[in-house]
């Protein structure tokens, strides 16, 4: 038997199978299917659960452009968040080189530490800038 078919016998055995079972039929178009499934985004929550290696979620807002609108703007949006969602802050921004700002757990503390280092990089390089 040549492999023209030997192939075409293959393939006329798979399809009487696949139009008795149904339960057949699903897994071959699963195994033969080339479109990835679709895979929602996860929540807030879920993402809190699932942090691949050791990263932090995405920060929900910029201090440095709020800090351009005012430190107050700054200091509300940021009273706002909860302990978690202000290191993500800290995080994302590169405010702790050191690593220490990352295990302080009074929120306060954290506020105050924000705010500086983001009105530090909003001014830097003014007194290059023309009036």
């Amino acid at each position: 038997m040549n492999i023209k078919r030997a192939l075409t016998a293959l393939v006329n055995v798979v399809s009487e199978e696949a139009a008795k079972n149904p339960g057949f039929m699903r897994r071959l178009e699963e195994a033969l299917s080339t479109a990835k499934p679709v895979e929602k985004k996860p929540s807030a929550a879920e993402a809190d659960k699932k942090r691949k290696g050791g990263r932090r979620p995405a920060a929900l807002l910029d201090p440095i452009e709020l800090v351009r609108s005012g430190e107050d703007v700054l200091r509300a949006k940021l009273a706002e968040l909860d302990l978690d969602r202000l290191i993500d802050v800290v995080a994302q921004f590169g405010m702790d080189p050191s690593k220490l700002v990352m295990k302080w757990k009074d929120r306060d503390r954290i506020i105050d530490h924000i705010v500086e280092r983001s009105s530090a990089r909003a001014t830097k390089g003014d007194a290059f800038r023309e009036s």
